[in-house]
Order: C-alpha cells, then structure tokens, then sequence
C-alpha cells in the first residue's frame, strides 16, 4: 500500500473511531440524537448526519457537543485517543 493510501485508509480509520465515540458518550448521558439536537439549537439531522459520517464535524460544534455531554474538549480529545490506542 502507498503512503498516500496508507494514510486515507488511516484517517477513515480515525474518522469512524470518533463518530463512534460521540455516538458512545451520547448514549452514556442516556440522550437521544434529537435531545442532543435540541440542546444544541439544531435539528435532529445535525446530529445524526454527524454520527452518520455524512456531514464532518467541526471544531466549533465539537465544543457545542462537548458543552451539551458536560464535558471539555480536553477530556474528549482523551477519550477519542484512548478509543484510537484501542484500535490498532
């Protein structure tokens, strides 16, 4: 495999582990996608095209998402790392 292969395989890798994350921290606050939405000011869609893969998160909904689950951005980035260390 090339390195340019070699790192789109990886960072579809990566992508998948933190939508899982953000799907896994959601349903540990016991929140549905629509919940989550509400309490972001955005419709149910959002969320769900974000857990989905089809819409890329940025960083400023990450913060709004991390503020909503009572969370810093900081205990996140640890959360996806520890999730990402798990995977290889």
């Amino acid at each position: 495999m090339s390195g340019s292969a070699q790192r789109a395989s990886r960072k579809q890798r990566e992508r998948k582990i933190l939508l899982e994350v953000l799907r896994e921290l959601r349903k540990q606050r016991n929140l549905t996608q629509d919940q989550l939405a509400k309490s972001m000011g955005v419709k149910q869609a959002f969320v769900s095209k974000y857990e989905t893969g089809e819409r890329r998160l940025d960083f400023i909904d990450l913060i709004g998402i991390c503020d909503v689950l009572g969370m810093s951005i900081v205990k996140f980035a640890e959360r996806f790392e520890a999730s990402r260390k798990a995977f290889k």
